[in-house]
């Protein structure tokens, strides 16, 4: 019998490429991928035809953990992060993306993550 981690890794991996297959960024409009980890979630906006992270932000981060409050569950700290990768892409002068939702279904932090960018004035 297979080992089920294998399994499980490769059925995401599949995943990953069945959707980064449809989506490229570009300087103009960059690639927002979230990714997550059982305490954090992170975010990046990527150039892919120069194969760069223009910016990112993350929970752990200093410029988030400041905003973060002890009792805010990991949904609301999601939605600070898409509102910082938001702020700093304005800075920047990107108001257009593409979102990678990467292996992950589109419901709790990956979607806390596209409504605060939404919010933080970026369109999809």
């Amino acid at each position: 019998m297979a080992d089920k981690n294998l399994v499980k890794n490769k059925k995401a991996e599949r995943r990953r490429r069945r959707v980064r297959a449809k989506i490229k960024g570009s300087a103009a409009i960059p690639r927002l991928t979230v990714s997550k980890s059982a305490q954090n979630t992170f975010a990046q906006l990527i150039d892919d035809q120069k194969c760069a992270t223009i910016a990112s932000a993350a929970t752990n981060a200093s410029a988030v953990k400041s905003k973060l409050k002890k009792d805010l569950s990991k949904v609301d700290a999601a939605k600070i992060v898409g509102e910082e990768i938001a702020k700093i892409a304005r800075k920047k002068g990107i108001e257009k993306i593409v979102f990678d939702r990467n292996k992950y279904i589109y419901h709790g932090r990956i979607k806390a993550v596209a409504e605060g960018a939404r919010s933080g004035g970026l369109k999809f």
